[in-house]
């Protein structure tokens, strides 16, 4: 009996597995899954590369990086066209068990570009699709042979043969591509079956279903909240009202946490379709969250009644060795860079991304801007544009993440499909027209900082630009963003924008040798490089966007220990975050980059409520003077760091006091002739111009170390007068003095010079220190201190003490931590070549010491002991097309200066100075009674 029932059990748990699989949705790959995980399919090109002949392919992909058919961008849609009749054809056999011969089963297209034509076992799954953004899908049971081999053939037109589709998809600013790109897989489902759900969770707990099915059978649904691991959180008690097409479901759950950028609580609900007896149907699960959303009218955009400043990037879809087609884990890399910049938002540009990358948005927390595919031209064709936002609408509907609906970008809109949005969105969200004003929002691209946000016309409408601050090479991103943020932050009706873009859009031509292509000017426009290589402007923004901002200042002798701090996360509370203060000593040249810690304690934050202002202490231990610098490490509520910022505590002088031997043991000689002055120590010579006190010549132990022709001063407007020479006993002296001006009075005491000199002082052992003084007028545009001369070929690399590891433009200073960096010579071009970061050549600044290393082992040290200094390393090359302002072209004479000032870096679109007051080229220098002072020591 034992064994009889033992049988029954197992046969009944057998039958009990097969129902429940049977009333569940089965999903099976005929491509691979992602860029990383392929199938080799059948294919045939018809032109370009590899073409007129079959061969294999891996699905899903962009053809052009499989090395077939022809690359092209966007904006050559006019140019050459032999791509306009380039189609590829697919083939691809599979097996379909006999058991699915009574469910329902269809092929799904998460992606094709752009027109497609299905057959199954040669006959046409149904019409044409035209599209290349959307996914779509056929039902395609009564075409099967089950329990033997199908062939699936798939015939793809790059350029589609609805002209409206092209104008709006392919005339674009971005990489055009021809394939199946996304994943292709069987959906099987039971005969009676739910076709698709709708979901609106609101931050109340209200739940409102629309459950879509064709089945007679269908009566009724039971709901359930779960987990994300299908574990029941609770019971919904839902009414039921059944129409012709659905039915729809209303419930409200309790105690639940809500879904936001900053926490984002997600929760699965369960849906059973059920038949007159309550027998299961069909269950599916969707993953929600609980949010509200609402666009106030000249007030602002709210989630759950917080007004949102969104800090958003535009990001394509994108990969260099694979091109639109991508993989989760790309989605997870890019949304953590994304959320690591201190970001909340990101817009889809300009299409409808991976249903991964949305699931990433969903679980991470990013508020998403989902756009329809148009460029500067919509779909005109009104009947086509239906129905590819009825696509977009119906796969995306159910993400929390998703606020607002995107029609088109710059003027690429429709008027008649605004209202199209709504037919297919059970949440109703509202929908945009960026670069436009247009119901409650202003949505203008690339505003500049002097009219932001004051369009006379639409002054009462909420300021939401869509683009802004283009980051073409190394411009714009960083660059103004903290001039543009306080002002954004500080404005009711602005709230918040998107910068342009997230990467460098370069992709591997496999018809060049495997080069990045980045197509001229067009698509460099990345805060990081194609491979994510992060950019200067990554960690600016990193800073500018921290939601924790603590107010600018210095540690003085009189540090109180008190930092003024602003709360400025809108869900979270600031003692939810973390931080540690530490106290450190750094090494010298010739140590390493490591820090030496002091002190660390522990940070009380105050418990501030989002948007409150406050402050906090920092503990300081009875050596605090001694340290260097203090590090402050902020870590939100997930663990991830907010920003590290670094103050220092010694002046430069102070922390230089140590490392420099002035001994007085040696010879020093000093031979002067019509030319020149040479000064020689047992193992050191120096050659200076008679005429101009320059140094001309450098040699140590017989080596020639090629540091001359400084210091050229820079912005003096005094003529040269004379070069004197002191010798003394243990030091010579070579003084460059200038002519004094009319400006400069003589109320100082006659041992005092008032007028710009410079001050070559030699020691026996080598030693060369460097004084200048420069005087100038209040307000200057030129550069402001002095320059030299190294030849770029001799240099290796460079190691130094000050703010790093990024080159910074007066309009994008913050992002760098002050500490000991070293960088090897690189002569990356920022978004045209290399993308080997951080760029080797530019302005650094807060510099203390640099260690310059030679390829010869003939660099140098350079220790500077005065405060608030600019070290210029090398000039960078230009790129080719930096537009209006996406460039300096500007530098100082020579190769490595020392500088007070330094010029901003302007956008693809606009100079410098249309980016707000940092972008000024006017520097204010104050009373001219104090010059401007530098003191340099030189050890060889």
């Amino acid at each position: 009996m034992k064994r009889l029932f033992s049988l029954a059990l197992i046969i009944f748990f057998i039958f009990s597995s097969g129902l429940i699989a049977q009333n569940q949705t089965e999903i099976k790959y005929l491509s691979g899954t992602d860029k990383d995980n392929t199938a080799e399919w059948d294919f045939y090109c018809s032109d370009g590369m590899q073409s007129g002949k079959w061969a294999k392919i891996g699905v899903p992909s962009c053809w052009e990086l499989q090395g077939f058919g022809y690359y092209n961008y966007g904006r050559d849609f006019k140019i050459s066209k032999p791509y306009h009749k380039e189609y590829g054809l697919y083939k691809h056999t599979f097996q379909v068990p006999k058991d699915w011969k009574n469910r329902e089963v269809k092929i799904v297209f998460e992606g094709v570009m752009t027109d497609a034509e299905v057959k199954i076992n040669g006959k046409l799954a149904g019409a044409i699709h035209q599209g290349a953004f959307y996914e779509f899908k056929y039902a395609i049971s009564k075409l099967l042979k089950y329990g033997t081999e199908n062939l699936l053939e798939v015939k793809v037109n790059k350029w589609s043969a609805n002209e409206s589709i092209n104008f709006a998809e392919r005339n674009t600013d971005f990489w055009i591509f021809g394939g199946i790109y996304r994943p292709v897989y069987l959906e099987v489902m039971p005969k009676e079956h739910i076709e698709r759900v709708a979901i609106d969770a609101q931050a109340d707990g209200k739940i409102t279903a629309e459950v879509y099915t064709d089945s007679k059978k269908a009566a009724s649904a039971n709901v359930e909240l779960q987990d994300l691991k299908g574990n029941k959180v609770q019971d919904l008690d839902a009414t039921v009202n059944k129409q012709e097409d659905k039915l729809t479901l209303i419930a409200k759950a309790s105690n639940i946490k809500t879904w936001n950028a900053e926490k984002p609580n997600l929760y699965q609900l369960q849906i059973d379709l059920l038949d007159k007896k309550g027998n299961k149907l069909h269950s599916i699960s969707k993953r929600i969250g609980f949010r509200t959303v609402e666009i106030r009218e000249s007030d602002g955009i709210y989630v759950n009644g917080k007004q949102i400043k969104f800090k958003g990037v535009n990001r394509h879809s994108f990969y260099p060795e694979s091109g639109r087609t991508t993989s989760k884990a790309l989605s997870i890399e890019h949304v953590k860079m994304i959320k690591d910049m201190n970001m909340n938002a990101v817009r889809m540009s300009h299409y409808p991304p991976d249903v991964h990358f949305l699931d990433v948005c969903d679980s991470l927390g990013l508020f998403v801007l989902d756009e329809l595919c148009t460029w500067h031209t919509p779909y005109l064709d009104t009947k086509v544009g239906k129905k590819l936002i009825k696509e977009l609408v119906v796969r995306d509907v159910n993400h929390p993440s998703i606020l607002i609906w995107d029609n088109g970008n710059e003027t690429g809109w429709n008027l008649e499909l605004d209202d199209e949005f709504a037919k297919w969105d059970i949440q109703k969200r509202e929908v945009i027209h960026p670069w436009n004003s247009f119901n409650k929002i202003n949505t203008m691209h690339y505003p500049d900082y002097y009219m932001f946000a004051f369009d006379a016309p639409v002054k009462d409408k909420i300021y939401f630009p869509t683009e802004f601050l283009h980051g073409l090479y190394d411009g714009g991103h960083g660059a103004g963003l903290d001039d543009y943020w306080k002002q954004i932050w500080n404005m009711p009706l602005a709230t918040g924008g998107f910068l342009w873009g997230f990467a460098d859009e370069g992709v591997v031509r496999t018809d060049k040798g495997g080069i990045i292509d980045v197509d001229g000017n067009h698509a460099p426009d990345g805060i990081v490089g194609p491979y994510g290589e992060k950019e200067g402007s990554y960690f600016t923004i990193k800073e500018v966007w921290s939601p924790i901002y603590i107010a600018d200042r210095y540690i003085r002798e009189d540090f109180s220990g008190i930092f003024n701090v602003e709360n400025r996360y809108h869900f979270t509370n600031l003692n939810e975050c973390t931080m540690t203060a530490q106290w450190v000593n750094f090494n010298g040249p010739e140590g390493n980059t490591d820090v030496k810690i002091l002190s660390e304690s522990q940070v009380e934050l105050p418990a501030l409520s989002p948007g409150a202002q406050g402050n906090f202490s920092v503990n300081k231990p009875t050596n605090w003077k001694s340290a260097d610098a203090l590090f402050l490490k902020a870590i939100d509520m997930h663990g991830m760091e907010i920003f590290t910022w670094t103050y220092p505590v010694k002046t430069p002088k102070q922390i230089n006091s140590d490392k420099v031997s002035y001994s007085k043991d040696g010879t020093i000689e000093t031979v002067s002739s019509e030319e020149l002055i040479t000064v020689s120590t047992g193992d050191s010579e120096f050659k200076f111009s008679a005429k101009t006190g320059l140094l001309k010549e450098v040699k140590k132990n017989g080596r020639l170390i090629p540091l001359k022709d400084g210091p050229i001063m820079l912005g003096s407007k005094s003529k040269f007068e004379t070069v004197k020479v002191n010798t003394l006993d243990d030091m010579v002296e070579i003084i460059g003095l200038f002519n004094k001006r009319k400006k400069y009075y003589d109320w100082k005491d006659n041992n005092e010079m008032t007028q710009d000199f410079f001050i070559w002082t030699v020691y026996p052992n080598g030693i060369l220190d460097l004084k200048v003084e420069l005087r100038n007028q209040k307000i200057v545009e030129d550069y402001m201190g002095i320059t030299f001369s190294f030849p770029e070929e001799e240099v290796k690399g460079m190691k130094w003490l000050g703010d790093g590891p990024y080159r910074v433009w007066r309009n994008r200073m913050k992002g760098n931590q002050f500490k000991v960096w070293e960088n090897d010579y690189n002569n990356t071009i920022t978004g045209e070549s290399g993308w080997v970061y951080p760029e080797f050549k530019g302005f650094f600044s807060s510099i203390n010491w640099v260690k310059l290393l030679g390829k010869k082992k003939n660099g140098f040290t350079v220790y500077c002991h005065s405060d608030l200094t600019f070290l210029r390393m090398l000039t960078p090359e230009q790129p080719a097309e930096p537009m209006r302002g996406a460039t300096v072209a500007e530098f100082p004479k020579g190769d490595i200066s020392f500088v007070k000032n330094i010029p901003a870096m302007g956008t693809k679109f606009m100079p410098a100075t249309a980016s707000g007051p940092q972008g000024s080229a006017k520097n204010y220098f104050g009373n001219v009674d104090e010059p401007l002072v530098f003191e340099l020591t030189f050890e060889f």
